[in-house]
């Protein structure tokens, strides 16, 4: 099972629990394209990973806005993965460097993911990641002008066609203008020999789906990919 711990020392912590669904009937991406506004249980009816996203970035109307983002491994406290969302100086340094790039082949700049791109992340592991039993992952969140309630993430994780697990977790309320941190604790599911080779020897065939919801509709809709090959650093 999944459990949930806050981070101390922060402005605003909020805690998450873990909550269930039924899964009901299979539906499509294309299906729910045509609904008005998606719930967390159209999501929990998905099978397979999305190819596009779900929902528009103007319908985070609460401008909830990540800022970090941090994985460790819970047993040893070593840090996997870390990421900030960069200064303005920062931001304007990346902008200069793609102009001096602006030179490479148009298939090489959309292969890459920006440094910070809250939509889609790509996660560079090493094969060990597989065999950790408990892995923690903190993100840090503003909240804009508008109170949040019923803040929810569902997470799918896929390995081709085949779900891995899917993970279930509620934030619960922000306050308007809030500094929230909270960290997940995911346990990771048990992987045969073959899968895990399979799934090294595949880089990015992994992936994933976070679904944010407000009051039960859908505002958010992340997308990663992971790789655990041997040269990851």
């Amino acid at each position: 099972m999944m459990s949930t711990s806050p981070q101390s020392q922060q402005p605003a912590q909020r805690s998450c629990k873990i909550t269930t669904a039924p899964i009901g009937e299979p539906i499509t991406e294309e299906q729910l394209k045509l609904k008005d506004h998606i719930t967390p249980d159209d999501v929990l009816r998905l099978r397979r990973i999305t190819e596009g996203f779900l929902c528009r970035s103007e319908d985070n109307v609460y401008d909830i806005e990540f800022t970090k983002f941090r994985i460790r491994d819970i047993d040893t406290d070593t840090i996997l993965f870390e990421i900030n969302k960069p200064t303005l100086e920062e931001l304007s340094a990346l902008e200069a460097e793609e102009d001096d790039e602006a030179d490479l082949k148009e298939e090489e700049k959309t292969d890459e993911a920006p440094p910070f791109s809250p939509r889609f992340i790509r996660y560079y592991f090493k094969p060990s990641f597989l065999q950790l039993k408990n892995v923690g992952a903190t993100m840090e969140f503003s909240v804009g002008d508008m109170p949040v309630n019923k803040f929810r993430m569902i997470e799918r994780h896929y390995f081709r066609e085949t779900l891995l697990k899917s993970f279930d977790f509620e934030f619960g309320f922000c306050i308007p203008h809030s500094k929230n941190t909270c960290e997940h604790i995911y346990h990771i599911p048990q992987l045969s020999d073959e899968m895990m080779k399979e799934m090294i020897q595949n880089p990015f065939e992994t992936r994933s789906d976070s679904f944010y919801f407000v009051d039960d509709r859908l505002i958010m809709h992340n997308k990663a990919a992971y790789a655990y090959d041997a040269n990851a650093m």
